[in-house]
Order: structure tokens, then C-alpha cells, then sequence
């Protein structure tokens, strides 16, 4: 009971500082938490956990979930093309943040080697979740921005967020899920290990995206004044003209 009474806390605090991020700094920070999430997520999905009537889940949900709020906020308020130029952004930052790392390990340590064996212990796995991560987040995040943008073409009204958002999500979201357990805990568990993670860990997704959904609401009311100045300044050059 503990787990969940402090997984709920957890999300609440995920999706808070998600909303403060943005709103102290905009687009940036949209951005910004992409490449922070994308780093967490991998680090957090090493530990698993058991909730309520024994299921076994990983960490880490709740950081990708907001990985695809922050791309389908994005696409909705600024286009396709930022949301893509994002993924690739968080793409780029776990492969980065994996090849320093593993670099990093290689470094004979001087002295007590209990930080050695502890980065070992958290970044030595990173090889094969990072491989897992990276292909099932490149497949998913861009099938999460095409999905958005052809839902939107048939629910294209202020209102229907919820539908855009929660739809192009649980799909792509299943197919991230099914593309990273594979690789990356393949072999690792027995299939009935397996298959419980996997069914999980969508689960929560799932559970996750439909509670995000007020998020993206409050997040795309948010108004910026330097977002604001292009409109203006196109508005005063016509008038005067």
C-alpha cells in the first residue's frame, strides 16, 4: 500500500514540476524537459517494484508518459515540425548521455571504489536499456506525432484535445512498451515475469495518459508574451502600411 499511496505523490509531483517547467520557460523548457526525461526514464526503469496484489512494474512510466504530453503539447501548439525536431532532440540526448557514460565507467577509480561499483550498478545496464529505449522511443515518438497529426485532422476543435492526445498516445505508447521490454528484459525474467512487466507497465501508461490529460489542458492555456510579439509586430506592419 505504501507503493501506491506513494506513487501517487510521485505523479502528482512529475506532472507538477512538468506544468512549472513550462511554464517558467516556454517552448525551452519543453524542450529542455525532453532531454531530462529521457535520461531519468532509463536511469529509474532498472528498478522494479511491486504494488497492490503482487504486480511487478518498473519505474520510469511516469517520465515517459510525460514524454509524450510534452510532444503532443508541441504539436499542438506550435506543429508537426517542433514536436519532430524534439524527438529527435531526446533521441540524441540518451544516445549522448549512454556513450559518455559507458566511457565513463572505463576510468580506473583512485581510493574506495564504491562509487565505481554504484555507477556500475546504475549506468552498467545502460547499454542494452538504452538500445531498447532508443528504438522503441524513435518509433513511438514519431508514430505519437504522425498519429496526433491525423487524429487532428478529424477532431481538430479546442475541446477535443482529449481525443488527439489520448489516442495517438495509447497506441504509440503499447507499441513503445511492447518494443522496449522485449530488448531489453528479454531473457533477463521468465516469461511469465515477462509478460506480467509488459502488461503492467502498459497498464499504468494508460491509466497515466488519461490523469495527463487535465495537464495538457492547463499547459496549453498558458500564455507567453514572446510567443505573442511576432503576431503583434505582423498586425502594426500592416496597419502602418
Amino acid at each position: 500500500m505504501f507503493n501506491l499511496l506513494w506513487g501517487i505523490l510521485f505523479v502528482v509531483v512529475n506532472f507538477g514540476l512538468f506544468l512549472l517547467c513550462y511554464r517558467l520557460f516556454g517552448k525551452k523548457g519543453l524542450y529542455a524537459w525532453v532531454g531530462v526525461a529521457t535520461v531519468i526514464a532509463n536511469i529509474q526503469v532498472a528498478k522494479t517494484i511491486a504494488m497492490p496484489l503482487d504486480i511487478v512494474m518498473t519505474l520510469g512510466n511516469t517520465m515517459y508518459v510525460t514524454l509524450y504530453m510534452t510532444s503532443d503539447l508541441l504539436n499542438e501548439r506550435y506543429g508537426r515540425k517542433e514536436a519532430r525536431n524534439a524527438v529527435w532532440f531526446g533521441f540524441f540526448t540518451l544516445l549522448m548521455t549512454t556513450v559518455i557514460m559507458q566511457m565513463a565507467l572505463v576510468f580506473k577509480p583512485q581510493g574506495d571504489p564504491i562509487f565505481q561499483t554504484s555507477l556500475e550498478t546504475i549506468f552498467g545496464l545502460m547499454p542494452r536499456l538504452a538500445l531498447g529505449s532508443l528504438a522503441a522511443y524513435f518509433i513511438s515518438q514519431f508514430l505519437d506525432v504522425r498519429l496526433y497529426s491525423w487524429i487532428r485532422k478529424y477532431y481538430s476543435t479546442s475541446r477535443q484535445l482529449w481525443i488527439r492526445s489520448n489516442g495517438s498516445t495509447m497506441i504509440s505508447s503499447f507499441v513503445d512498451t511492447l518494443i522496449f521490454c522485449t530488448i531489453a528484459f528479454a531473457g533477463r525474467f521468465d516469461m511469465q515475469v515477462w509478460i506480467e512487466i509488459l502488461l503492467t507497465t502498459y497498464v499504468v501508461k494508460f491509466l497515466l495518459t488519461g490523469a495527463g490529460t487535465p495537464i495538457l489542458y492547463i499547459a496549453r492555456s498558458f500564455k507567453f508574451a514572446e510567443e505573442e510579439e511576432p503576431a503583434l509586430k505582423d498586425t502594426d506592419s500592416r496597419s502602418i502600411s
